[in-house]
C-alpha cells in the first residue's frame, strides 16, 4: 500500500461521521406529531385499529372543542395515517400507510413511550371528563380552566349546587405550577365566626381553653399551594375583612400569637350566591369582591344542557356497574326512563343525577331500568292532566309564591324570609335557583334596603 492510499484511508477513518440529514417526510411527520392533540388522537386510533370514532367521541375523550378535533383528524387523514368513513356523522379510524417509509416512521412513533401530560396525571381532570357530554359548554369551561391554571390569578367559580365547583378548583390546582404543594379546601358555609380565625389562621398553645398544642391553620398549610374557599358568599363581614387583609399583605398571625407569618398561596373561591347583588346590598365587601373575582368561571346547570343528560346517565350507570363488580351492560335504561330523566329539572345538578342513577340501578329488579324505578328527591316533574289543562309543578308553584311574597314586601328579603318562614340563606338560594329579579318599576323603589341583609 502506498503512502498516498494509506493517508487517504486514515483521514477517512478519523473524520467525524456526519448524521444523515432528515428527509422532507421525516420533518413533516415530526411536525405532525409535535401537537399533543394530534399525537394523542393518532395513538388513540392506532391502539384501536378495529374501531371507529366520530368527532363527538373524540371531543369527550380529549376534552377539546369541536373545531380543534376536526382540524386534527383532517390533518391525520391528509397525511395518510388515518381514514374517514363517510356517513352521518363521519367516523375516523386508523390507517396503515401504503408508503413504507411513512409506515416505518409511524411504527417508530408508536413504539416510543407517550409523554404523560399533566391532564392525564390529574384525577380531577378524569372526573371532569366524565361530566362532559355532547354540549360544548363544558368544553368551553375546560378551556377556561386551562387558561386559569397558567397563572396565579385569583379565580371565582360560579355555579349552582352540585355542578362540580370543587372538581374545577382541584383541576386548576393540579394543572398549575403549584400542583406539588397542598390543596386546602374550606367550606365557609359550615364555618361560624367563632371558628373562622382558628381554622384559617391556626392558634398557639394556650390561646384559648382547650388549645393544648399549636395548630397550623389552613393558610399556613396552603403555603406554596392553593386555598379553596367554597361558598364564599356565606362568609360574614368580619371574616371578609380578615381575609382581605391577608390577601393584601400576604402575612398573618396565629390566634394567640404575635409572630407575623409570611404566606404564598393561590386563592380559588366558589359560590352559588349572587355576589354582585350581595355587594349592592352591603352583604359582601366590594373591595374583596374585586380581589376574588379576578377571573370568573361559570359552570352551567344541567338544565342548560339537557342533551347531555342521557349521555351522563349512561356513563354513571356504567360506573355503578363497575363499582358493583357487574358487567358494564348488566343494566340499561328503558326509553321511558331516559325521557323521565330528561324532563326533570335537576335542582341538584350532576351530583343529583349520579345519585338518582345509582338508586334506580339498585331498585331495578332486572336488567332494564324502568321509569317506575326512578325516584327523585325533589318532586318537580311536570304533571299533565288527561285534558289540555296543565297543572303547575311544585317548582313552578314555589317560584310563583316566592315572587308574590317578594313583590308584596317590595323585595325586602328579610321580611320575605319571615313571611315564607325560611332562612335568608335559603331565600337567596331560591332567588338564584329560579333566577328571580324585581320588575324594572320596582328596582328604584325598594323599601327597607337596610333590612335585606
Amino acid at each position: 500500500m502506498d503512502d498516498l492510499t494509506f493517508s487517504a484511508r486514515r483521514a477517512s477513518a478519523t473524520a467525524p461521521v456526519r448524521k444523515a440529514e432528515p428527509t422532507d417526510l421525516d420533518a413533516r411527520f415530526r411536525t405532525l406529531v409535535q401537537s399533543p392533540l394530534r399525537a394523542g388522537i393518532l395513538r388513540y386510533l392506532s391502539s384501536r385499529p378495529d374501531e371507529s370514532f366520530d368527532v363527538e367521541a373524540l371531543m369527550q375523550t380529549f376534552g377539546r372543542l369541536r373545531l380543534d378535533v376536526e382540524n386534527c383528524v383532517r390533518e391525520l387523514v391528509d397525511f395518510g395515517v388515518a381514514q374517514v368513513i363517510p356517513g352521518t356523522p363521519a367516523r375516523y379510524t386508523a390507517e396503515r400507510p401504503g408508503n413504507d417509509a411513512l409506515g416505518e416512521l409511524l411504527d417508530q412513533f408508536l413504539e416510543r413511550s407517550a409523554t404523560v401530560s399533566s391532564e392525564d396525571q390529574s384525577p380531577s381532570v378524569q372526573r371532569f371528563r366524565e361530566m362532559i357530554g355532547r354540549d360544548e359548554k363544558m368544553l368551553i369551561v375546560f378551556e377556561w380552566i386551562r387558561t386559569a391554571a397558567k397563572s396565579d390569578i385569583s379565580v371565582l367559580i360560579l355555579g349552582p349546587t352540585g355542578s362540580g365547583k370543587e372538581v374545577v378548583a382541584r383541576m386548576i390546582h393540579e394543572l398549575s405550577r403549584r400542583s406539588q404543594a397542598k390543596f386546602q379546601a374550606v367550606n365557609c358555609a359550615a364555618l361560624p365566626d367563632t371558628l373562622f380565625e382558628s381554622e384559617i389562621f391556626g392558634y398557639e398553645k394556650g390561646a384559648f381553653t382547650g388549645a393544648h398544642d399549636r395548630k397550623p391553620g389552613r393558610l399556613e398549610l396552603a403555603n406554596e399551594g392553593t386555598l379553596f374557599l367554597d361558598e364564599i358568599g356565606d362568609m360574614s363581614l368580619i371574616a371578609q375583612a380578615k381575609l382581605l387583609r391577608v390577601l393584601e399583605e400576604r402575612r398573618f398571625e396565629r390566634l394567640g400569637g404575635n409572630k407575623s407569618i409570611s404566606v404564598d398561596f393561590r386563592l380559588i373561591s366558589a359560590t352559588n350566591r349572587p355576589l354582585e347583588q350581595f355587594v349592592r346590598d352591603g352583604r359582601f365587601r366590594e373591595d374583596l369582591y374585586y380581589r376574588v373575582n379576578a377571573f370568573a368561571i361559570r359552570l352551567p346547570s344541567l338544565r342548560e344542557r339537557q342533551v347531555d343528560i342521557p349521555v351522563l346517565a349512561q356513563r354513571f350507570l356504567a360506573r355503578y356497574c363497575a363499582a358493583q363488580g357487574l358487567p358494564l351492560d348488566s343494566k340499561a335504561f328503558s326509553k321511558e326512563a331516559l325521557e323521565l330523566l330528561v324532563s326533570y329539572q335537576w335542582p341538584g345538578n350532576i351530583r343529583e343525577l349520579e345519585s338518582t342513577v345509582s338508586r334506580a340501578a339498585l331498585s331495578a329488579p332486572g336488567r332494564s331500568i324502568r321509569a317506575s324505578d326512578i325516584e327523585f328527591l325533589h318532586a318537580t316533574i311536570p304533571v299533565l292532566q288527561q285534558s289540555s289543562d296543565r297543572l303547575p309543578s311544585l317548582a313552578e308553584a314555589e317560584r310563583a309564591h316566592i315572587i308574590r311574597v317578594l313583590e308584596g314586601v317590595q323585595w325586602n328579603k328579610k321580611e320575605a324570609a319571615r313571611v315564607l318562614d325560611i332562612s335568608r340563606g335559603t331565600l337567596y338560594r331560591k332567588i338564584l335557583e329560579y333566577q328571580l329579579e324585581p320588575e324594572p318599576r320596582q328596582a328604584g323603589n325598594r323599601k327597607g334596603r337596610e333590612g335585606e341583609a
